[in-house]
């Protein structure tokens, strides 16, 4: 029963986050910080220092990738604190197994609107040439227009099915 609590969590959180990531393409940070912490203080009450330094791991774990993405302005920051109150509830393992599969899903995403909008396929491969072919420090001020204005979706759209594929699949 008590293993039970973790993923019920998860889910909801999920689930919160889909719906305010669809509506406002946003995830409150009320959301992200409440399911912290209180996936770190159940870990805590119920395994110890050691049940709170695991939900601690699973939350870096969630955070530093994601922190990268962000950093290069590839997601949103409610995207990367989602994440991190992922991991506290889930652990290590689970949420960097989650994390491969969203980023499977979008990655789906991302070719269909390459498909479906051919501008945003032409700003692609300009910034895949920036990337080849930095031009005199130039790149960073390239790469930073080339982000700009660029097709966003919510990224929970790709998390959702990135979860549950890897919780069927380790279930």
């Amino acid at each position: 029963m008590i293993d039970s609590i973790p993923l019920g969590a998860a889910a909801a959180l999920l689930l919160f986050a889909l719906i305010t990531d669809v509506k406002a393409m946003r995830i409150p940070n009320l959301l992200t910080g409440s399911f912290f912490t209180a996936g770190l203080g159940f870990h805590l009450l119920t395994n110890g220092w050691n049940g709170g330094l695991n939900a601690l791991a699973g939350a870096l774990a969630g955070f530093v990738p994601l922190l990268v993405l962000y950093l290069f302005k590839g997601i949103g920051a409610g995207d990367v604190k989602l994440f991190a109150a992922l991991g506290a509830w889930i652990g290590t393992a689970p949420v960097l197994q989650v994390l491969v599969y969203t980023i499977f899903y979008a990655g789906g995403a991302g070719a269909a609107m390459v498909i479906l909008k051919r501008s945003f396929g032409r700003r692609m491969v300009m910034g895949t040439l920036l990337l080849l072919l930095p031009q005199q420090g130039r790149l960073k001020a390239a790469w930073g227009a080339w982000t700009t204005g660029g097709i966003r979706f919510p990224f929970m759209i790709a998390v959702t099915p990135g979860a549950l594929t890897a919780w069927l699949l380790m279930n």
